[in-house]
């Protein structure tokens, strides 16, 4: 950023799903004051393959209008959306959303990757809401990373308002269930429609692991990208991206 746009205060620009209502106020309650965020929104019911592709094409418009906003960074904001394709997919997402807005750009799949490598995390167990196709898609995505996968445990759901109407206690018994601290060296609690932030620090300190969310990784990413400073819940937040 210029020393004018410091002045007035950093501007993230956040691409959603039309059907999360978890990003924003998520990204709002660990920014700085003075730090603002602004969405943009893609047509999405069901988190589905099928409407998780049709999804994507909106995304380089959305990044463009988000650019008129004269935003420090855009981030796309959905787990599953930023992998769906496979290796690289995300990296020519962030690229086709940066030359769209005309700054910084991240995906959460991607901001995901630079989070568990900026914990020197291998072995990972992952938590979901998502159906089962959906759990093996992330899990390869995830292996082709280098990640070790000790588990996945997804609690099948598609509709999107369903899994925005989990709370941040559904997310923690998830994970305290599902998770074995002693063998992990971090645990990826994946969705950023998933209300599950509030949740990281009580469980990386009863599990003795670092805990990372979706939307905790793409903010601690985006902000980076920005070159804002936030501190948020968790490990990841005391390292540089």
């Amino acid at each position: 950023m210029t020393d004018a746009d410091a002045d007035r205060g950093g501007r993230l620009g956040l691409i959603v799903p039309s059907s999360n209502t978890t990003a924003e106020p998520e990204f709002r309650a660990f920014l700085p004051d003075g730090t603002t965020v602004h969405g943009a929104r893609m047509a999405l019911e069901s988190v589905t393959v099928d409407e998780l592709d049709a999804m994507s094409d909106d995304a380089a418009r959305a990044a463009e209008l988000l650019g008129h906003a004269a935003v420090d960074a855009v981030a796309y904001a959905c787990t599953t959306g930023s992998l769906l394709h496979g290796p690289g997919f995300d990296a020519e997402l962030e690229a086709r959303l940066r030359e769209a807005a005309g700054v910084p750009a991240v995906a959460t799949a991607r901001s995901v990757v630079r989070a568990l490598d900026a914990l020197e995390a291998d072995r990972i167990a992952v938590a979901t809401p998502y159906t089962p196709e959906l759990d093996e898609r992330e899990r390869a995505f995830l292996e082709d990373a280098g990640f070790d996968i000790a588990s996945i445990d997804g609690r099948g759901l598609a509709a999107n308002t369903a899994i925005g109407a989990l709370t941040p206690d559904d997310a923690a018994r998830q994970v305290l269930a599902a998770v074995d601290g002693d063998d992990v060296d971090a645990v990826f609690v994946s969705c950023t429609n998933y209300r599950s932030l509030a949740a990281v620090d009580d469980l990386e300190s009863r599990l003795g692991v670092p805990v990372i969310t979706s939307n905790g990784a793409t903010l601690w990413d985006t902000c980076g990208a920005a070159g804002l400073a936030v501190d948020g819940p968790g490990t990841v937040f005391e390292h540089k991206r």
